[in-house]
């Protein structure tokens, strides 16, 4: 895959406790030299961010209920709503693996519901992060379900936070669930374009990583 196309299917994530403001540009003009289709960035930097992508084409995600989903589904509403009015286009929020691993699916829903109702409001896209090192095969397959029926337009493997981060096998259980009724988000452990290609050939529509520059000059190589 050329480097142009791929770079049209990659978020940048910068979400690291640690970084800081200066990071948060850094990464931004990364993003609007490669071309990224977004950059996934703290709730507290979106006002920021959209400064520094303005009119570049690059979508602004922002992180919502990270990185362990347990918020109020009011609160992450809330949150989601107030990242959106500061300039993000997409809402990359954590489900309630608890309420999820608990068997409560209704709360699941409603709390992802909300976050989808908020978006929509605003042409936002939410993408569910089910953080798939810690489910079960049957609990990976409901998580999709649900997120899907709560209105999701993507699930996303993981937060790159937890245990373990995307594989080939929860990309393709993921892809088989949701039948083209939302998307896949890869991430999580991809920094080579070798690793980036994988999850893409089984099935994933979009990339999350902290290393776009290295993925994208393998692409170059691999023309070459």
């Amino acid at each position: 895959m050329r480097a142009e196309e791929l770079a049209k299917r990659i978020d940048h994530a910068i979400v690291k406790p640690d970084i800081t403001i200066k990071d948060v540009r850094e990464a931004c003009e990364e993003a609007v030299r490669y071309g990224l289709r977004g950059i996934c960035v703290p709730p507290c930097y979106v006002e920021q961010a959209s400064e520094f992508l303005r009119s570049s084409g690059v979508r602004l995600c922002a992180v919502v209920g990270f990185p362990f989903g347990f918020s109020l589904p009011e609160a992450k509403a809330k949150e989601a709503e107030l990242a959106l009015e500061l300039g993000a286009s997409d809402i990359d929020m954590v489900m309630n693996i608890s309420a999820l691993k608990s068997g409560l699916h209704e709360l699941v829903l409603r709390d992802i519901r909300g976050v989808v109702e908020i978006a929509r409001a605003r042409d936002g896209i939410v993408k569910v992060i089910v953080e798939v090192c810690y489910l079960t095969e049957e609990e990976l397959r409901k998580a999709c379900e649900l997120a899907v029926e709560a209105g999701a337009d993507f699930v996303k493997t993981s937060t790159g936070m937890g245990l373990g981060g995307a594989t080939l096998e929860a990309v393709r259980t993921m892809k088989a669930v949701v039948r083209g009724r939302a998307g896949v988000k890869a991430a999580g452990g991809i920094r080579t374009y070798e690793k980036a290609m994988a999850m893409i050939e089984a099935g994933a529509d979009l990339i999350g990583t902290s290393t776009p520059g290295a993925i994208l000059e393998g692409a170059e190589r691999d023309v070459c």
